[in-house]
């Protein structure tokens, strides 16, 4: 928790039916069998699936367009109830923003190359749909496959600037939790006024108006959600402006931008409320809705993304039939007679067009690259998919830190809140039993990674003055490590110094830092108000055409790895259904929702459509 352009060109090179290229680019394509690391990361020897795995039956081939998360889960479900399936995916590698990537020229002796990241991967509890393919995926040593990767953090730290008391916040359950049928409003409006009255300084008259703003969102009907939270951006629903400047930190800025890389001015009430207020903080720790009774509020992986989870994915997804063709850059979706006709391809330089044909078409693409593949006769097939050019994304961006001790910062994740630039952290090898970060990586004298996220760039630093997007990449570094420093670094403790960095990786896809035009390829979908109903569904208007990615509408409605796998999800259900399959459809969880507060939920309905407030809102 994430990129070229894409224009035309005429002389396509028609053919490849089988949804896959033509002999002569084999230098791109890897079969079924293409193995990847397992467990210890080494490349396996290529062992093609068995012909029958990739035998294609008629109006069963499907092409799915990216192999990211959402992709990859497309193909996961598809393959499974027999599809044959290819991915078409930009990079060399699979995995997208999720994907691990080594750090050139680090690796010495037999070590692999420093991991790097898009930035730290966490799997918060209420996550079920994508732990639930987590489980499906083998891996040696783990009855619950690569789900039994994930590892909780017990802690978060709220770290603030100038000597200012830091606040460590337990993630586990925070109190007793109510039994069934015993959550009412009392009790939760209690509860949430002892909690920031013990970890915080606020001042009482804003703690107990915030527990009231919150009682309001948990009892207010899909229909007020939808329309009247849906367009209150959550600084004016909480009234950050009218409270502290406390207030304003903790409980606007700190749960929007430092999260989800969206401004509290802008971010849609309905989203921050009821994916990260409730389904996050308030139903993890009281232990509901979560992903089995071992998950905690906040999960992370115990080793590189890529090793613990993407290549054991691949390798299992091969062994289902997909097929994998890489170094593919979609640039245009092909329409004609009410129908997806293919899709031209290039290199990602643009060079060596081609169309691929299959039945059915997932794409699976971020939306900033979906949306320019698009023609006018697709666009005026299915109006939902010129709604997706008003939706937004921003930047945040990963920078890992590699030290030559082990960091001891908190036994989770850090969340600067004083920070210009949002900067949010995490000490990696802490959670890696599975490896010896030294004798495993870099050249031996790396024992830790401090993985940190930039997601504000647009406000001067405390070192240069200057925005992130103004700055060079050495600048970038040396200002979220200063950053860092000032927010972890106080009350008489140093937990990281100059002396402890060895090296840094910075996500390539930022571009022409320090330049006139810095670009970001990997940005990051959010949630200004009103885009809920921007976002278009799985199924389109088209009967072979079918939209994944953490920007098609989900129940989880936030932009995270669980969204893109309930999209897939919702893809796949959508071509069962068009084509007539008999298969079993794909679970879809959606977000916890407490039977206690179902009544209350209802009066509000009755309410709002006398065009009264919630009962609760005091205003």
């Amino acid at each position: 928790m994430g990129k070229g352009t894409h224009g035309s060109a005429h002389g396509d090179r028609q053919g490849d039916t089988q949804g896959s290229t033509q002999a002569g680019h084999s230098r791109r394509t890897f079969l079924a069998g293409t193995a990847g690391a397992v467990g210890a990361g080494t490349v396996g020897a290529v062992a093609l699936a068995p012909p029958a795995a990739r035998a294609a039956a008629p109006g069963r081939r499907v092409a799915v367009l990216g192999g990211g998360v959402s992709g990859l889960s497309a193909a996961h479900e598809l393959a499974e109830r027999g599809y044959a399936v290819t991915v078409y995916e930009y990079y060399d590698v699979l995995g997208g923003k999720a994907r691990s990537m080594d750090v050139p020229g680090t690796g010495t002796g037999g070590r692999r190359p420093l991991p790097g990241e898009h930035g730290f991967r966490f799997f918060p509890g209420f996550y079920r749909n994508l732990p639930d393919t987590m489980r499906r995926i083998p891996f040696p040593g783990n009855p619950g496959g690569v789900r039994g990767n994930l590892r909780n953090a017990t802690e978060e730290l709220f770290a603030r600037e100038a000597g200012r008391p830091d606040l460590h916040f337990p993630l586990r359950r925070a109190t007793t939790p109510p039994r069934l049928g015993d959550l009412t409003p009392t009790w939760i409006r209690d509860e949430v006024t002892a909690a920031l009255d013990t970890a915080t300084k606020l001042p009482a008259h804003e703690i107990a108006y915030f527990a009231n703003r919150l009682l309001v969102h948990l009892t207010s009907c899909d229909a007020r959600r939808e329309s009247e939270w849906e367009a209150t951006p959550w600084w004016d629903f909480i009234r950050a402006g009218d409270f502290s400047e406390e207030y304003r930190i903790l409980l606007g800025i700190g749960q929007t931008r430092n999260l989800v890389a969206t401004r509290a001015q802008e971010a849609s009430t309905r989203t921050v409320g009821r994916v990260i207020v409730e389904a996050l903080i308030l139903w993890g720790l009281l232990g509901r809705g979560l992903d089995g009774p071992d998950a905690d509020i906040d999960r992370v992986l115990n080793a590189p993304t890529s090793e613990a989870w993407i290549d054991p994915w691949r390798e299992h997804l091969a062994s289902l039939g997909v097929e994998f063709v890489h170094s593919s850059e979609v640039r245009e979706v092909l329409y004609a007679d009410g129908r997806v006709t293919g899709v031209r391809i290039t290199d990602p330089g643009g060079a060596d067009s081609r169309t691929v044909t299959a039945d059915h078409y997932v794409q699976a693409m971020p939306v900033e690259h979906a949306r320019r593949t698009w023609g006018p006769a697709l666009r005026a097939a299915d109006p939902q998919l010129a709604r997706c050019d008003k939706l937004r994304t921003d930047w945040m961006t990963g920078i890992m830190f590699y030290t030559r001790r082990k960091v001891p910062l908190v036994h989770g994740h850090v969340n600067c809140l004083d920070s210009p630039w949002a900067v949010t952290a995490i000490g990696q090898a802490q959670f890696w039993d599975g490896r010896d970060f030294a004798a495993d990586y870099g050249d031996g004298g790396v024992l830790d990674c401090v993985s940190a996220i930039v997601s504000e760039w647009d406000r001067p630093g405390i070192l240069y003055g200057k925005p992130a997007r103004a700055c060079t990449r050495e600048e970038i570094v040396e200002e979220c490590w200063a950053q860092l420093k000032d927010g972890v670094n106080d009350a008489g403790r140093t937990l990281i110094e100059d002396a402890d960095r060895v090296a840094w990786f910075m996500d390539p896809a930022v571009s022409g830092l320090g330049g006139p035009d810095p670009q970001n390829r990997e940005p990051l979908f959010i949630h200004p108000t009103g885009t809920w109903h921007l976002r278009p569904t799985a199924r389109t208007a088209v009967p072979n055409f079918f939209l994944a990615g953490d920007y098609v509408r989900t129940d989880v409605d936030l932009a995270t790895m669980e969204g893109a796998n309930e999209s897939a999800r919702r893809a796949v259900n959508a071509l069962l259904d068009q084509d007539g399959s008999d298969a079993r459809r794909c679970t879809v969880w959606e977000l916890y929702r407490p039977p206690e507060l179902e009544p209350l939920k209802r009066v509000d309905e009755a309410r709002f459509r006398l065009g009264l407030s919630n009962t609760f809102d005091l205003g």
